[in-house]
């Protein structure tokens, strides 16, 4: 099974248009050790030839543009975008499918919940059905569960959704009272080489569910988004820590990283693999020269950048 990160930023990407904190200011000027990045999206294939995108970022043209693999070129008019999964339905992560009207039908993977907002509040669906269409298949979630299905599309895999504890859009009725489905991650089987993959951008709290998932894994691809929990507030940026935007910092009591060192089964580099994406710009771990850098390369977490490639 092949991963590959299209995009590993928050929403707004980095730097972002509007923004000038440290990271932004430094990458735009050359003046720290630090990459661009666009907004998180990943791709999966067994065959390198059709991919399943998971989530749509408004930088997909761009991203595309930058990963050979996901044009065969089999035809005149083609793309080895076999079908798109959707893990909620924030702005950052389904935008994207505005760009994909051009081609056949879209095969669309999501909870009833994403694609009531989709039809709704934000009804991008909706736009769809005068240009490529959509066939939807529903992902079934609820509360203290875990569900499997396939995709016809990738032979051969698994996949399981875990509900989290994140956040719904702001145009969603479920703001600031998220229901099961609004937010999924996906544990990723392979059913020939038995690894798994969990994918989870968006983690606002780490209940029993997902910490077995995390648990079963043998690569974890997950949020990244803050360094601390008053990231945003100290910067001047907004009023709401972390856990109120849905998203788990790497740091202190409680934080991603205690959480990984934690995890049962194997932790170093020739084990699970941990790697943090979604980054949001205002984190100083896109420094690689930072001490926040360097906490993470003592622990063995890596960070995700545009066009990595994972293989499992």
């Amino acid at each position: 099974m092949k991963i590959l990160v299209l995009g590993s930023s928050a929403g707004g990407g980095y730097p972002q248009w509007n923004c000038n904190c440290r990271q932004c200011d430094g990458v735009r000027r050359g003046a720290i050790n630090s990459r661009a990045r666009t907004q998180s999206s990943i791709a999966i294939s067994v065959d390198g030839k059709d991919w399943l995108l998971v989530n749509a970022s408004p930088d997909i043209l761009t991203q595309l543009r930058a990963s050979p693999a996901l044009q065969p070129a089999r035809a005149a008019r083609d793309s080895g975008i076999a079908a798109v999964l959707l893990m909620d339905a924030q702005v950052d992560h389904v935008t994207g499918l505005m760009m994909l009207r051009e081609g056949k039908r879209l095969p669309l993977y999501c909870s009833a919940a994403v694609h009531g907002d989709l039809t709704s509040g934000l009804p991008l669906l909706n736009v769809l059905s005068h240009y490529c269409g959509v066939d939807w298949h529903d992902i079934p979630v609820a509360a203290g569960e875990r569900h499997s299905f396939t995709v016809p599309q990738l032979n051969g895999v698994r996949f399981t959704a875990v509900p989290l504890h994140s956040n719904a859009p702001p145009y969603s009725p479920r703001r600031d009272c998220p229901a099961p489905g609004d937010n999924i991650g996906l544990l990723v089987h392979d059913l020939v080489s038995g690894k798994r993959l969990f994918y989870a951008p968006g983690l606002g709290r780490i209940d029993a569910l997902a910490y077995q998932a995390m648990s079963e894994a043998d690569c974890l691809l997950v949020d990244g988004t803050f360094w601390t929990e008053d990231e945003m507030i100290v910067h001047g940026f907004s009023s709401k820590p972390a856990a109120a935007m849905g998203h788990l910092p790497q740091s202190g009591e409680g934080g991603m990283l205690e959480v990984l060192a934690g995890l049962p089964g194997p932790s170093n580099s020739a084990g699970r693999r941990k790697i943090l994406i979604h980054i949001n710009n205002t984190n100083p771990i896109l420094d690689e020269d930072s001490p926040q850098r360097g906490v993470l390369r003592a622990q063995g977490v890596e960070v995700a950048y545009d066009g990595m490639e994972i293989l499992l």
